[in-house]
C-alpha cells in the first residue's frame, strides 16, 4: 500500500487524516552538486528518508517541495541550474502548505529537510502554524540532526569530517544519493578541489572566489552505497526515536 499522498485518492487520504495518520513532508532545494550529482540532491534524500518513515508508521508522505532558500556554499546562484527562493517566499510556501494540510485534518506533521539552508524560514512558518492551531504539533528534522560522532567516525574514516556547512556535494551526501539514487551519481566526473576558505561573517554582494569553481567544496573521494546504507539504517532509528517521543 503505497504511503504517497500524491497515489491516494482523497477519500484515502481523508480516512488516514481522520486516523490521526502522521504526515511527513519532505523538502529540499533545486542547486548545483558538482560535476558527479545531480541538482536534485537535497529533494532525493529528504523524500528517500520520508518515504522509508511513512512506511515504517503508516505515515502520509506529502508531495515534495523542490525549491529551497538560497545556498552558501557549494551550492549558490553562481551556478547554472541553482533556483533558489527568498526567504519571505520561503516561509509563506510551507506555511500555506502546512494550513492546507491542518484544514484537511492533519494534527500531526513531520517536516523532512534535506537543505542545509532552509531551516530557520522552516521554523518560522512552524511556529506561525501553531500558534493560530494551537492543537497542531509539527516536529521539523534533518537527516544530519540523526548522525552522531560514531557514525561520523565510521563514514569520515578517510577523509577528516569538515563540519556540515561545507559537507556538500561531498562523502555523506553522495553515500547517500548512491543508496537512493545510484543511476545518478557519477564518479568518473568527480574532480578534487581545494576546500573552500570558509568566512567568519557573511557579505553581500556574493564574493564569487569562496565559491568552489565546480560546486564541490569537499572532497566526496570516499564514497559509497556501502557508507550509504549504513547512514540510512542509523539516520532511520533517529526519525524513529523522535516520532515515538513526538507523536506517542
Amino acid at each position: 500500500m503505497t504511503s504517497r499522498m500524491l497515489e491516494m485518492t482523497w477519500q484515502k487520504f481523508g480516512e488516514k487524516m481522520r486516523n490521526g495518520a502522521v504526515v511527513i513532508l519532505p523538502l529540499g532545494s533545486t542547486e548545483a552538486h558538482g560535476l558527479h550529482l545531480p541538482l536534485g540532491v537535497d529533494v532525493i534524500t529528504s523524500t528517500g528518508f520520508a518515504e522509508l518513515l511513512a512506511g515504517e508508521i503508516n505515515g502520509v508522505m506529502a508531495p515534495p517541495l523542490v525549491y529551497g532558500y538560497k545556498g552558501e556554499t557549494g551550492g549558490g546562484p553562481i551556478y547554472t541550474g541553482s533556483i533558489e527562493l527568498n526567504a519571505v517566499t520561503l516561509i509563506n510556501l510551507v506555511h500555506d502548505v502546512l494550513e492546507e494540510l491542518v484544514a484537511d485534518g492533519a494534527k500531526k506533521i513531520f517536516i523532512m529537510n534535506g537543505h542545509y539552508e532552509n531551516e530557520m524560514f522552516l521554523l518560522e512558518a512552524m511556529d506561525l502554524i501553531t500558534r493560530k492551531y494551537p492543537d497542531v504539533k509539527i516536529v521539523e528534522s534533518a537527516w544530519w540532526d540523526q548522525v552522531d560522532d560514531e557514525l561520523i567516525e565510521q563514514i569520515f574514516d578517510e577523509v577528516p569530517f569538515p563540519g556540515w556547512t561545507v559537507e556538500h556535494a561531498a562523502i555523506a551526501e553522495t553515500s547517500l544519493t548512491m543508496y537512493f539514487r545510484p543511476d545518478l551519481v557519477h564518479m568518473d566526473r568527480f574532480v578534487e578541489e581545494e576546500q573552500i576558505r570558509v568566512l567568519n561573517y557573511h557579505v553581500s554582494p556574493l564574493k564569487r572566489e569562496i565559491y568552489p569553481s565546480r560546486g564541490a567544496p569537499s572532497t566526496s573521494r570516499s564514497a559509497s552505497r556501502k557508507k550509504g546504507e549504513l547512514m540510512v539504517g542509523k539516520i532511520m532509528q533517529g526519525f524513529l526515536k523522535v516520532v515515538k517521543e513526538e507523536f506517542r
